[in-house]
């Protein structure tokens, strides 16, 4: 096997995306970010990312991870046995992680070869790895749609919206605010990508979809404020943008938080069928 890093995303396009769009579901996450990176949509950030491909000894690509700014390895659908090469790639160029995110298997390898690595807390022992499990995340792709009904309406973004937007974001998703900001909300509004259910001209629950890529438009973020939850209008907003995902020709997929039971019942009632589950493990001293 022979393991490539490089921080040019064009060169990782090039690269992998003949590999990953065999499967643009699975690969949706990669690909989505490195795609707005090429594109020029991605907002800058404070140090460089890190790309990495993994080859056979044809040459073939057969696996592929990234790091962006602040946030952990993300190694998605990599094949259990490519992990350690991967963590490798990684220890030369970042000595300091906060953890590693996708496919359980996969992550855990990174993990144990990165906790010898580093010399972390249980490096001593054989198979040990130095993290906790933090977050499981489920990825789902629309099978058949079964639209749901709560009162009120579906609507695009308008131009007022984008402060509203903004602060919804940052109030559900403060882990994310430094990316989903003004500047993130307003490129929404340019490209048609999100919707607002309201009721009696209120707005009560808003959702976003990425731009098609290979033929999948991946849905959210969704978010619904705590005082509105319990209506349905996550669950109607959600069938009225896969909708529109189908009527593109697309395919719609999505990723659900496993320790939120109540959005993984939704979305299942929508018609989304589970596709792979990941785990984030955080690693610890």
């Amino acid at each position: 096997m022979n393991v490539r890093l490089t921080s040019d995303p064009a060169e990782f396009q090039a690269t992998t995306f003949p590999f990953l769009e065999a499967d643009p579901v699975l690969h949706t996450l990669i690909m989505t970010n490195v795609a707005d990176r090429v594109a020029g949509r991605y907002p800058a950030e404070a140090g460089p990312a890190y790309f990495v491909s993994v080859h056979d000894d044809a040459g073939e690509v057969v696996g592929a991870a990234m790091r962006t700014p602040g946030r952990p390895v993300y190694v998605g659908a990599l094949r259990a046995d490519l992990a350690a090469e991967v963590a490798e790639a990684y220890a030369e160029v970042l000595p300091e992680l906060s953890g590693v995110a996708g496919d359980r298997a996969a992550v855990r390898a990174f993990g144990q070869r990165w906790t010898e690595l580093r010399g972390l807390a249980g490096a001593g022992s054989t198979g040990r790895v130095a993290g906790t499990e933090s977050r499981g995340t489920r990825l789902h792709r629309l099978d058949t749609l079964t639209p749901l009904v709560a009162a009120g309406n579906c609507r695009p973004m308008r131009a007022g919206d984008v402060q509203l937007a903004a602060e919804w974001m940052s109030d559900g998703f403060p882990a994310e605010a430094a990316f989903l900001d003004a500047t993130w909300a307003e490129r929404q509004l340019a490209q048609g990508t999100m919707w607002f259910w309201e009721v009696t001209g209120e707005p009560v629950s808003m959702a976003s979809f990425r731009l098609p890529l290979f033929g999948v438009s991946r849905v959210g973020p969704v978010y619904t404020p705590p005082e509105r939850r319990r209506n349905g209008y996550a669950g109607a907003l959600t069938g009225e943008i896969s909708a529109k995902v189908l009527a593109q020709g697309n395919q719609a997929c999505l990723y659900t938080d496993l320790a939120n039971p109540t959005s993984n019942k939704i979305y299942a009632q929508l018609g989304y069928v589970p596709v792979a589950d990941f785990i984030d493990l955080t690693f610890t001293a």
